[in-house]
């Protein structure tokens, strides 16, 4: 199967590139990069392997897409149609969840967030806990039979340093790495480790509650742009799988084929 799996977050595009199933490139791109975008779909839409049958030259691939951001979908859109003469599969709409919802409004829960959950599941075939490290960060919880049951959202580094910044008279703006040591010396260095060791202690604190309700340790896998940072420093976390969502996308179209084959 070749596919192009596009995972648009509310800061940047991650574009997946696969040919024969086999991973080609994941490429990370800032949504406002509207250049850098087309680029890469037209560089990838470019090597799709043309239908043998086609005399138009029809490309045989597909772009599936999970979206928390409509004006980049939107966007994205354009870009398919007016210069790739493709349109868009969008998880949660053309291509169903992978996985069943157990929550109040299931048609209000992003679908990167399912879509990673369903990723991580299709491997530990156990419950298991998918913390997601962007713009927000999501927490989210898996039982042993597959069913999503919901989670936790709080704000990303980004965002909780800008909050600081913007209500507070002196604080800095503070980007969020590994601290040196516990404590700061200086202000950026306490802001710096109040928000670093404030997600690793949430992320902790969530996974031991989740525990405590289904009656053991669930598996813990971590992505997102900033896992890496803290990654290192959680110990209690067996995987951190980065571009998650991306291989999430493509297990939901591959599922909704095999389902549509029944």
């Amino acid at each position: 199967m070749n596919i192009i799996a596009i995972d648009i977050g509310n800061t940047n595009i991650d574009i997946g590139f696969f040919l024969e199933d086999k991973e080609e490139f994941i490429e990370s791109i800032p949504g406002r990069s509207q250049a850098r975008l087309k680029d890469c779909l037209k560089s990838a839409w470019e090597k799709m392997p043309v239908v043998e049958s086609s005399k138009e030259g029809k490309r045989d691939g597909v772009i599936v897409i999970s979206s928390v951001k409509p004006v980049w979908t939107e966007l994205v859109r354009q870009i398919a149609e007016n210069e790739l003469g493709e349109e868009l599969h969008i998880v949660g709409q053309d291509i169903p969840l992978p996985m069943d919802l157990w929550v109040d409004e299931p048609d209000k829960v992003g679908t990167d967030r399912v879509v990673s959950a369903a990723a991580a599941y299709a491997v530990t075939e156990d419950a298991v806990v998918v913390a997601d490290f962007g713009t927000a960060v999501t927490i989210d919880l898996v039982d042993e039979n597959g069913v999503f049951l919901g989670g936790v959202i709080c704000p990303g580094f980004e965002i909780s340093a800008k909050a600081l910044e913007q209500n507070t008279a002196q604080l800095p703006k503070t980007k969020i790495t590994k601290p040196k040591a516990p404590y700061g010396k200086n202000t950026a260095e306490a802001i710096n480790c109040g928000l670093y060791f404030s997600a690793v202690g949430t992320l902790e604190e969530v996974i031991r509650r989740y525990a405590e309700e289904i009656g053991k340790w669930p598996q813990t896998v971590i992505t997102g742009s900033a896992a890496k940072t803290i990654k290192d420093d959680c110990n209690f976390i067996d995987s951190f799988v980065p571009s998650l969502v991306v291989k999430g996308i493509v297990l939901a179209y591959k599922k909704h084929l095999a389902e549509k084959t029944v």
